[in-house]
């Protein structure tokens, strides 16, 4: 049976790839979860139609993220901590409490996308990476200060 691919699937190939796999592969796992369709023409046209809303969808996201990337760069946060001697911090900064002071400027990041090089353990100004869009990377500088 030939099919025509709605998904990129590692073990087949990428999306509009046109290949022939068994009738049961096709009835069985690639229709019920929608990686695949019948090859014929209307098909052929409803995938160009999904690759062109797929294209709309991603350069919209993509010029979403770049604004909100702008706007981060300009923002920086205080994180108040407790300090004991020499200046350390009992216990470190996590991607959370970042999340949570971004959150207090009006900026909902998920804790997941931040990114830290190395455990912050000092107090100090810092650089953190906050990847917006698989695209767009954006860094805020983080204040470490005594409490």
């Amino acid at each position: 049976m030939k099919v025509i691919l709605r998904k990129n699937f590692n073990q087949l190939g990428q999306i509009g790839d046109i290949l022939n796999v068994k009738d049961g592969f096709a009835r069985n796992f690639l229709f019920p979860r929608q990686i695949a369709l019948v090859a014929n023409e209307s098909n052929l046209c409803v995938l160009e139609e999904e690759k062109k809303q797929a294209a709309k969808k991603d350069a919209k996201s993509l010029e979403i993220a770049n604004t909100l990337s702008t706007e981060l760069e300009k923002v920086s946060v205080t994180i108040p901590v407790t300090v004991g001697e020499d200046e350390k911090i009992f216990g470190a900064v996590t991607t959370k409490m970042i999340s949570e002071a971004l959150k207090e400027k009006g900026y909902d990041i998920d804790h997941r996308k931040i990114e830290i090089e190395e455990p912050i353990k000092a107090l100090g100004i810092y650089e953190v990476k906050i990847k917006i869009h698989t695209e767009v990377t954006a860094s805020v500088k983080t204040w470490v200060v005594r409490d």
